[in-house]
């Protein structure tokens, strides 16, 4: 047994598991090194552990992965001395083997202080090996560093041999101002991206501050996040206890406020258009042609968020450029312009189903806009689209998302909208928080919640990774809450089964990613190139609730799990 190591009192206690190994053909470098295990020694991908090193120092590494290696020069030797390939019979040359584990290294401590910087000299050979502790793990990924009140519980590490550490993201490369946003990549039904979210999004209002956060949450798959409000039921002991050890209160979420949709039946039955039973408490939302277009006050998010068609000409710009000016402001060939119908049949696009030219756009340019809106707002709609939205019974979604407060959840659902009225909803959710805070005064800053969570699954059907006909009409809002986001308080929090199908600069600029199982062609694509290739083979097995989290402050990608939601769930994938 090594000796006691000054700094660390209970290092004589934990047991050397190996010793560090470099040989001609495979050197240690001060990036990796390999480890031989005590034969019966069992580590796994992902384990942390630490190497004593020069001085007082101890390297810390992630195990990536885990050999055998014997005395035989090929598996044709092995075969010849099993009596030339039985089964049955005892190998007349006993083989020397053992099992070598390859690190990454990711930091180096000195609880001496005689090397403030670390010695990140390759690790020596014979040099003892043991599991890392949780003080140790958190050494090593910087989490020791970190501030107490950046912490935000992210998740558990459990290693092989039973350790346990909390893991934490710094809430500045969360929140802001250093870096911002999480996305989350996995296969649907096995990656548990929807339940991480809602996790980390109540470890943040319970370790941040409920009251200095707005949270938007939509809603895209069956009633999922419709009882967030709701405690969920038959919680097992050891699911509390890993919410007690993560530091994070199982609860359901507070101060809750639903916005659904208008139905084709809702002006009967006065229920609105969504999956199952509505909630307890809800408001519905809906969209005559004034709440699109807006008016001279307050703009809408416009039509174009509705023309999802390729316009390398933006002729169909130009002319819904035409129609806001003329509607909004009321000039007098479109004052008679005040619904849908209007629009699509009236003067001045049309005289008699006849399409007309307006300003400079031909006519037959107008037909194909007129074509394109009908399909949209009249024979494809799911009934958001309305002729009058009554205030009282409907409400507009971007004067709703204008009155959020700190503290407050928003949760609108979608899940029942075609595509092209998703995207109308997220569009104006993103202009108008975006517009809150980047056109705000000072005084105006001051009433307004100090950060605010979006949280969207199917990320990659706003901001694709490949332009073409089916590109998104909200790409570029996307991009400028990526870019700005952290500066103005804005965080996105999105999640998508493919993260190689997203625009490059949102993945980019998300400081946070977490991975789910993933196979392995899509690990393949470029946008995984910050994972070592022997962790992305790992991935394509990981259980459910088990994650890969990458973080700033983190050398290497650490595997975690966290607790299932504590509020009522019905289809969480």
């Amino acid at each position: 047994m090594a000796d006691k190591k000054q700094g660390d009192p209970k290092q004589e206690d934990r047991q050397v598991i190996g010793k560090a190994s470099a040989t001609e053909r495979d050197p240690n470098s001060s990036e990796k090194f390999s480890f031989w295990l005590a034969a019966d020694g069992i580590v796994n991908p992902f384990d942390i552990v630490e190497a004593e090193q020069m001085g007082s120092t101890r390297t810390f590494g992630l195990v990536t992965n885990v050999k055998q290696i014997t005395d035989a020069p090929s598996h044709l030797s092995n075969y010849i001395s099993s009596d030339f390939g039985s089964t049955a019979a005892t190998p007349q040359t006993p083989r020397q083997g053992a099992n070598v584990a390859e690190v990454n290294v990711l930091a180096n401590a000195d609880p001496s202080g005689e090397y403030p910087m670390g010695i990140y000299m390759p690790v020596q050979s014979d040099a003892a090996v043991r599991f890392s502790n949780e003080e140790g793990i958190h050494v090593a990924l910087g989490i020791d560093k970190m501030p107490e009140k950046n912490r935000i519980p992210a998740g558990l590490i459990r290693m092989s041999n039973g350790t346990r550490a909390r893991v934490y993201l710094d809430s500045r490369y969360l929140l802001g101002p250093e870096g911002a946003h999480v996305n989350i990549a996995g296969i649907s039904g096995l990656a548990t991206k929807t339940s991480y979210a809602m996790f980390l999004i109540q470890s943040i209002l319970q370790t941040v501050g409920s009251k200095d956060i707005a949270v938007i949450v939509l809603n895209v798959k069956q009633n999922d996040l419709l009882v967030i409000d709701q405690p969920r039921k038959g919680m097992k002991p050891e699911e509390h206890d890993l919410w007690d050890e993560l530091g994070v209160r199982p609860q359901p979420f507070e101060n809750v406020r639903y916005l659904l949709p208008w139905g084709k039946d809702t002006q009967t039955t006065g229920l609105p258009n969504c999956f199952g039973e509505p909630p307890d408490q809800f408001q519905t939302y809906a969209y005559a042609l004034e709440d699109v277009v807006g008016n001279r006050v307050t703009p809408g998010p416009g039509l174009g968020l509705l023309i999802r068609v390729p316009d390398p000409w933006d002729t169909l710009g130009a002319l819904i450029g035409e129609i806001h000016h003329g509607v909004s402001n009321q000039e007098p060939k479109w004052r008679n312009v005040g619904t849908w119908d209007d629009l699509l049949n009236g003067s001045p696009l049309m005289d008699k189903g006849i399409p007309q030219s307006v300003g400079e756009v031909r006519a037959s340019s107008v037909g194909r806009f007129v074509r394109v809106l009908r399909r949209v707002v009249r024979n494809r709609q799911s009934g958001v689209f309305v002729q009058q939205r009554a205030a009282r019974r409907a409400a507009n979604l971007g004067e709703e998302i204008r009155r959020i407060q700190g503290g407050q959840m928003v949760v609108v659902d979608i899940a029942k909208l075609t595509d092209e009225e998703r995207a109308l909803v997220f569009g104006h959710i993103i202009q108008e928080v975006y517009g809150m805070y980047a056109e705000a005064t000072v005084d105006e800053q001051k009433d307004l919640p100090r950060k605010v969570i979006i949280f969207v699954d199917e990320l990659n059907k706003y901001a694709p990774g490949k332009r073409g006909e089916g590109e998104s009409s909200i790409l570029e809002y996307v991009l400028d809450i990526a870019a700005r986001g952290r500066s103005l308080g804005v965080v996105l929090i999105s999640a998508e089964q493919f993260m190689s199908e997203v625009h490059g600069q949102v993945v980019g600029n998300c400081a946070t990613k977490v991975i789910g199982r993933s196979d392995s062609s899509e690990l393949a694509d470029s946008a995984y190139r910050f994972i070592s290739p022997d962790l992305k083979s790992h991935l394509t097995r990981l259980d459910k609730g088990e994650l890969l989290l990458s973080h700033p402050i983190y050398r290497q990608p650490v595997k975690i799990e966290f607790p299932r939601p504590a509020y009522q769930s019905i289809g969480h994938q």
